[in-house]
């Protein structure tokens, strides 16, 4: 029986690999937006939010201009509080 993989852990993200993996997420969340799978696209969002949040400022700043505007306007008009959430009647 093979070794199970060690998964990492979302705490183990610090510097350049937290900016990298936040990155990842938004152009993974936009590929799932893109396919119209919502619901993954609603949990990668979700952990994108989660680490662009443990970001400062100037790592922020290093995550493309199309990613953060994507995220904010996704965020926002989508997913904001406004709308009725999954499964939900």
């Amino acid at each position: 029986m093979p070794a199970k993989k060690h998964k990492k852990d979302d705490s183990d993200f610090t510097g350049k690999a937290l900016v990298k993996e936040t990155a990842r997420r938004i152009r993974l969340a936009r590929s799932h937006w893109d396919a119209h799978q919502n619901k993954s696209c609603r949990r990668e969002r979700d952990r994108a939010l989660e680490f662009y949040n443990r970001l400062t400022e100037a790592e922020k700043e290093q995550i493309p201009q199309t990613l953060r505007v994507w995220l904010r306007y996704r965020s926002e008009k989508y997913f904001g509080d406004h709308r009725t959430p999954p499964g939900g009647a």
